[in-house]
């Protein structure tokens, strides 16, 4: 079984490359995550928004993590932080050209 973890959050900038740069440590970092199978990294300049879509092995880590970023961010200062978990129907998903 497969999680979706998606959490966004309003954020001011930077965006494109200045992002890719401010936050290539902090990708290096999730990445090393237990549990973690991807992440796909989401800004919206227009909105003035970040944040992500996750993909966890387990309901476990996924929840562990969710709490650990959102403590993260908001010693970073972000408020109105929004998540939420979803099962992932893995099957119908790979007909859509999920990869897991």
């Amino acid at each position: 079984m497969k999680y979706l973890l998606q959490v966004d959050f309003p954020y001011s900038g930077p965006f494109g490359d200045e992002f890719f740069t401010a936050m290539k440590e902090l990708a290096e970092d999730i990445a090393t995550e237990p549990g973690l199978i991807s992440k796909i990294w989401t800004e919206n300049e227009e909105n003035k928004e970040a944040g992500g879509i996750y993909v966890f092995d387990n309901l476990d880590d996924a929840h562990r993590y969710l709490d650990k970023h959102t403590q993260r961010l908001q010693s970073f200062g972000f408020t109105d932080i929004k998540s939420k978990v979803f099962k992932i129907n893995e099957e119908l998903s790979t007909i859509c050209h999920a990869k897991f």
